[in-house]
C-alpha cells in the first residue's frame, strides 16, 4: 500500500474524530509542530524507522516527548496510533493529507501563487477574491516569487494550474512561431 493512501486512511480517520471533538485546529497545530520536529531531527526519526529498536524502546521515547510537549490526548493517542502501527515516520505525510481534508470540509482551498516580484496586499485580496469566485470556496493563499516568470502569475490549486506568466506567454508565441515555419 503506497504511503499517499495510509496517510489518506489515517488522516481521514484522525480529521473524523477531530471535528466531532471540536478540536480539529488545535490538534492540527499540534502535528504540525511535531511534524516539523520529526523532519528537523534526522536521529529522531531514524529511531522511529529503524526495525532493530524494540517497540518498547520506541514507545519510551515517544512517551517522554509527549510527556514534554503537552499535547492533547488526541493527539497523544494518534501518534501512539501510528507508533503501533510503524507509522509514526510517516507523519509528514499524514499531517499533510490530514490538513487538506479539514480544509475539504471546510470549504477552504489551498492556492500556491508564484509571482515575478512580490504582490501587494491589496492585489492579495482582489486575487483571493477572484479565485473564490472561481472555485466558490475559500481560498488560502501562500506567495512565492521566482524572476524567471518575467512577469504575470501563475496559481495552483490542486493539481490545476493557471499559468498567465509572461515567461508561459513567450514560450506559447515561439512554438506558434517554430509550427508556422
Amino acid at each position: 500500500m503506497s504511503v499517499q493512501m495510509v496517510a489518506r486512511r489515517y488522516a481521514t480517520a484522525l480529521a473524523d474524530v477531530v471535528m466531532a471533538n471540536g478540536e480539529s485546529q488545535e490538534v492540527q497545530k499540534e502535528l504540525a509542530a511535531w511534524s516539523e520536529m520529526m523532519q528537523s531531527n534526522e536521529q529522531l526519526l531514524e529511531v522511529f524507522r529503524n526495525p532493530t529498536i524494540p517497540y518498547e524502546q520506541k514507545r519510551k521515547v515517544l512517551s517522554a516527548l509527549i510527556e514534554r510537549s503537552r499535547v492533547r490526548p488526541t493527539t497523544a493517542n494518534f501518534l501512539q496510533v501510528l507508533l503501533q502501527n510503524q507509522r509514526l515516520a510517516e507523519l509528514g505525510e499524514v499531517n499533510q493529507r490530514f490538513a487538506q481534508i479539514l480544509d475539504e470540509r471546510s470549504g477552504m482551498v489551498s492556492a500556491q501563487v508564484t509571482t515575478a516580484r512580490p504582490v501587494p496586499q491589496a492585489s492579495q485580496e482582489a486575487l483571493r477574491a477572484k479565485l473564490a469566485a472561481m472555485t466558490g470556496k475559500s481560498v488560502r493563499l501562500s506567495f512565492t516569487t521566482d524572476e524567471e516568470l518575467i512577469g504575470g502569475i501563475t496559481t495552483r490549486i490542486g493539481s490545476t494550474i493557471y499559468d498567465g506568466s509572461v515567461r508561459n506567454q513567450l514560450q506559447q508565441f515561439k512554438e506558434r512561431l517554430v509550427g508556422k515555419g
